[in-house]
């Protein structure tokens, strides 16, 4: 665990260190980022990423080294069904599968339905203990696509019906139920089709006490923005436990929290809140010809892209929680051009702050709560 001085990164006297290389979206500082990982040295525990959607072999080889530098021992994986045995070949009992639907067929209608059903037992079949429900509120849109408004709700049939059947086979439940607070300012400003973000959060409660299993809100329950919020949360629902997962959203939001807020969120709650990336690979990283003009995948077109892209997570994750620095953050985000196109460019970035956590915080974060929850299903993750 490396302290402010010992970072190479850029700080806010404007010095960069690691070497200079080609500035992108996720290395706006120049950053070598395997010095930078020699720099922050080995994390207090090995650690364990509950969020990640590992595809393609060529990319998902790239994200292995850049795990191995940023000590990531364990991955959960929303990989999709059919890729499954090639990322077992690579990883082995090192990664775990969580299930989802097949989000890229071109019916939609059968996958969050009846083939949903038979995906979660294939998945179960294959070792997965986890199921994902995404309900962010851009599903609205995929429903509307589908010519059903309601068909993705939280508490929809097709939904009820797929827990119901994860709940028998003792699966742990993560959800995705909302997104940040810029998305409500501008994509989602049209309450009357998304909903309130606070409506978002009306089903997952009732659902919390129906099914009593675990559950895993993520991306910080989707409201890093307001830890009472997700705090009150925490308190009414005792099987709800939270991912700080999606990198940029966590580096913006927990950053503009003081440090002693956040250490007192985590000592409040502890063995509730475990580590995520949600980085993405993809073999179209890799390949200029192949990158397509999507949020997911247009991030990336070589493969010295695609690994600044992944080990930019875990560089950014690591140096907020385990260092003092203060400086920009050195991977792009376009929120704050959305929400302020006049004062920011769509390459700018927030400033991160380090936090500094003390190192029980770090373990616990970092390892002994994804252990604790998963010790039931899951013996082999010790």
């Amino acid at each position: 665990m490396a302290s402010e001085a010992e970072t190479g990164a850029q700080d806010s006297s404007g010095s960069a260190g690691g070497g200079r290389r080609a500035h992108r979206p996720s290395n706006r500082l120049g950053l070598d980022y395997v010095r930078e990982a020699e720099r922050l040295g080995p994390p207090p525990v090995p650690m364990i990423d509950v969020h990640t959607h590992i595809g393609g072999a060529e990319a998902a080889r790239i994200y292995r080294r850049v795990a191995d530098l940023y000590g990531i021992q364990r991955v959960f994986s929303m990989t999709q069904l059919e890729q499954v045995p090639t990322l077992q070949a690579i990883f082995g009992e090192r990664m775990h599968f969580i299930a989802i639907p097949n989000y890229m067929s071109e019916n939609r209608r059968y996958e969050f339905n009846e083939g949903f059903l038979r995906r979660i037992e294939q998945f179960h079949e294959l070792g997965s203990r986890v199921v994902k429900f995404w309900v962010a509120p851009r599903s609205t849109d995929v429903a509307i696509e589908m010519g059903d408004p309601g068909c993705l709700k939280l508490d929809a049939p097709p939904r009820i019906r797929a827990m119901e059947l994860a709940h028998r086979l003792g699966m742990i439940f993560m959800v995705h139920v909302a997104d940040p607070d810029t998305w409500f300012a501008t994509k989602y400003k049209d309450a009357n089709v998304y909903g309130t973000k606070l409506s978002q959060y009306e089903p997952l409660e009732r659902l919390l006490d129906r099914f009593d299993q675990p559950w895993i809100a993520a991306h910080m329950g989707g409201w890093p923005e307001d830890l009472k919020f997700i705090g009150d949360l925490l308190d009414r629902h005792r099987n709800l436990h939270l991912d700080a997962s999606a990198t940029k959203w966590m580096v913006r939001e927990l950053g503009r929290h003081r440090r002693d807020e956040l250490i007192d969120f985590y000592r409040r709650y502890p063995g509730r809140v475990l580590f995520g990336s949600d980085i993405l690979t993809s073999d179209e990283h890799l390949h200029a010809e192949k990158s397509v003009d999507n949020e997911m995948t247009a991030k990336a077109s070589t493969p010295e892209e695609a690994f600044d892209l992944y080990a930019s997570r875990y560089w950014a994750l690591r140096t907020m929680y385990e260092t003092g620095y203060e400086g920009e953050s050195p991977i792009a985000d376009p929120d704050l051009h959305m929400v302020d196109p006049e004062r920011f460019d769509p390459l700018d970035a927030p400033p991160m702050r380090g936090k500094s956590l003390p190192p029980e915080i770090l373990r616990d974060l970092y390892r002994d709560a994804a252990v604790n929850l998963f010790r039931g299903v899951l013996p082999g993750l010790i």
